[in-house]
């Protein structure tokens, strides 16, 4: 027996493949996605009580890992009264306000400098100085908004 295909070939049954081995490797990756999201977006809100953490780039990795792995987690964060704006600006434009690009690097030069006044290792000086500087280097070339 054969089939015929929309595009006017025939086929013969044992050439059609199953619809859930055609399914992209992705989908079975969706959970995997949604709970890379939620650690983030966990990690994210605990930032917002520890100035060590970095909240708004957890919630845009959130917003992302969402995106693969839940449309409803999806909608709810890019909905959210304080989330979503936030979202919203990053993906339109993906620029950063002045006053945030002034402030995060103002952060970083003190955490650097109190780091410094603590009597923290050389070594362990030198390691949290390039992170910093490589995060302010981002930073610094995100256009303004």
């Amino acid at each position: 027996m054969t089939y015929l295909l929309a595009s006017g070939k025939e086929t013969a049954p044992e050439m059609q493949s199953e619809p859930s081995q055609t399914r992209p490797p992705a989908g079975r990756l969706r959970p995997v996605w949604a709970a890379a999201g939620l650690l983030a977006l966990a990690v994210g809100i605990v930032g917002i009580f520890l100035p060590v953490l970095p909240t708004t780039p957890l919630v845009l990795l959130a917003a992302f890992c969402f995106g693969k792995g839940s449309p409803r987690l999806r909608g709810w964060i890019t909905g959210h009264r304080r989330f979503g704006p936030m979202i919203a600006d990053w993906e339109a434009t993906g620029a950063i306000p002045r006053r945030i690009k002034i402030g995060a690097c103002s952060v970083m030069a003190l955490t650097l400098a109190v780091s410094g006044l603590l009597g923290v290792p050389a070594r362990v000086l030198v390691i949290q100085a390039l992170a910093m500087a490589c995060g302010a280097l981002y930073v610094l070339t995100r256009p303004d908004r």
